[in-house]
């Protein structure tokens, strides 16, 4: 009589379990992510020296000003915050910061390639935790390299004129953070604003004008309608970055530095938090 054995499975057959991604993997494959375009080094070094270029043309056209009118004898002389950042080079920045955040996301929304990143890692809101991170310190340290540039650059002009002032004057260091956290700010507002909308164009387009152009439709005569003005982005970068105190006669109403950086750390903080709201709820 012959008995038959039962073999158990080979353990190669069994199916192997794969560890839960690790935080700072995701991390480093958001970072090669945003490094494999070879659009993100050429534009940001693009907007780093048009940014800082438009300090020095701003500098240098109160540099001719000064010349033979004594202004720039005044002792001390005062800081001039929108030659050291000038509006017109920093909503360049605003846009390219807050556009390359919204392709962050809405290009893997575009290409598909996000089906792919949520099958290797369900957790959805960890994804974009990590591209909120990259997001924020890419353009932290570009921020900070705009920021200490353009108010070296300018104020090495103005000294030809004796009106150049050192990064101790008052108000300077305000200027030069503030500055230096616009592009992360916006960065994370494009961010959410893709996650939100997920279509390359249409978040660009939301990006610019919600940044940029939403402000402008609000005046600061009435009150209510000053209040949604101080709220954007762009009204307390400005009012961040001015280093005189409010005209008392003005017909206006001004905003306050205390609640302009409110203003900066709600819109990043209220973007990412719908993005992982939204992320979690509906489906790829």
């Amino acid at each position: 009589m012959t008995t038959i054995n039962s073999v158990p499975p080979a353990m190669s057959d069994a199916p192997v379990a794969e560890p839960p991604a690790r935080f700072h993997d995701l991390l480093a494959a958001e970072w090669i992510k945003m490094w494999s375009l070879r659009s993100t080094p050429w534009t940001i070094a693009l907007t780093i020296l048009f940014v800082i270029g438009s300090a020095a043309a701003a500098a240098l056209a109160d540099y001719k000003n000064f010349e033979g009118s004594g202004a720039s004898m005044r002792q001390p002389p005062d800081f001039l915050p929108f030659d050291a950042y000038p509006p017109a080079g920093y909503m360049t920045l605003m846009l390219v910061a807050g556009s390359v955040g919204a392709i962050t996301v809405a290009s893997e929304y575009s290409s598909g390639l996000i089906g792919t990143t949520t099958v290797a890692v369900p957790a959805r809101g960890s994804v974009v935790l990590a591209k909120a991170a990259v997001t924020a310190g890419v353009w932290t340290a570009v921020g900070t390299a705009v920021s200490t540039g353009s108010f070296l650059v300018s104020q090495a002009i103005l000294n030809g004129r004796h009106a150049g002032v050192p990064i101790t004057h008052s108000g300077v260091l305000r200027a030069l953070v503030a500055s230096a956290l616009l592009a992360p700010v916006c960065a994370l507002v494009g961010l959410g604003l893709g996650v939100l909308i997920r279509h390359s164009a249409a978040t660009m387009v939301t990006s610019v004008f919600t940044l940029l152009m939403l402000p402008t439709i609000f005046s600061q005569n009435k009150r209510w309608s000053a209040d949604v003005n101080h709220a954007m982005v762009v009204t307390a970068w400005k009012r961040l970055v001015q280093n005189w105190p409010p005209d008392p006669e003005s017909l206006g109403y001004t905003a306050t530095v205390t609640g302009s950086w409110i203003v900066y750390a709600v819109w990043p903080l209220v973007a990412v938090v719908l993005a992982l709201v939204v992320v979690r709820r509906r489906d790829v």
